[in-house]
């Protein structure tokens, strides 16, 4: 009974960081740029716990590990804002952003200003790259015009390229916190077009993740339930025993 009592942990266990994952895409279901997470499962067959006592079929013990997240990369809808510096991707590509040890992170979130000096930065201020890599404008460049392709275009003229990136394995992108994300093999993008005064929203569906919290809710519930079920055998099992005469 002691082996069901820790297989069920391991589902509770398992049920909550899920149940946390939910929660974290219901709170970034605004989010510009935002992708919905997922739990990832396995089954763990305990490699020292057996019980032997039981038939062949019964030896092995399985628990359950969730051994980590995966991202959905599915577009969000696009939704326009007015502001020139917003900037929507259509397709495949990612921004790149200079981080502060000037290494790339890759984003959805178009939301760019400028900064006092006139540099284009992405929402927590770090510079957005062209293809030139950061981009300062001045007072003479006046307005900002971004064509489909990224080109940057002032009353200076062209100033740059959006610098767009994507990823053939995008799998191997690691989060690194405030929807930046890195990976090893950036490549140009192909078929990907960029939309002025627009910004990409959350591809997280709120229906979809409250059934999704429903479903973790009743499997918690029932394997609570379980639990004590098989508490009240293991109990009831001792106070036979105890009756029972030697």
């Amino acid at each position: 009974m002691e082996n069901a009592q820790l297989i069920n942990l391991s589902r509770q266990a398992a049920l909550r960081n899920q149940l946390n994952v939910v929660a974290n895409n219901m709170a970034n279901l605004t989010t510009t740029g935002y992708k919905t997470k997922r739990t990832l499962f396995e089954e763990f067959v305990m490699p020292v716990a057996e019980a032997t006592e039981f038939l062949a079929g019964d030896e092995n013990l399985s628990y359950v590990h969730d051994y980590g997240t995966a991202f959905h990369f599915s577009q969000g809808s696009v939704r326009e804002t007015g502001n020139p510096l917003d900037i929507a991707i259509d397709g495949k590509g990612w921004f790149a952003i200079q981080m502060a040890d000037g290494t790339e992170a890759y984003t959805r979130n178009g939301s760019f200003h400028l900064t006092d000096t006139g540099m284009l930065v992405e929402a927590n201020g770090r510079p957005v790259l062209t293809e030139a890599g950061p981009i300062v404008f001045t007072r003479e460049d006046g307005l900002i015009d971004i064509t489909r392709d990224g080109t940057i275009v002032s009353a200076l003229g062209v100033r740059g390229q959006v610098r767009l990136v994507e990823f053939e394995t995008p799998q191997e992108m690691q989060n690194i916190g405030e929807n930046l994300f890195t990976h090893p093999d950036p490549l140009p993008v192909t078929e990907t077009r960029v939309f002025q005064g627009s910004l990409e929203q959350s591809n997280v569906v709120g229906v979809v993740e409250v059934t999704h919290m429903i479903e973790i809710t009743r499997a918690y519930e029932t394997v609570t339930k379980l639990m004590k079920d098989t508490d009240d055998l293991r109990q009831k099992a001792i106070q036979t025993l105890g009756r029972v005469e030697a």
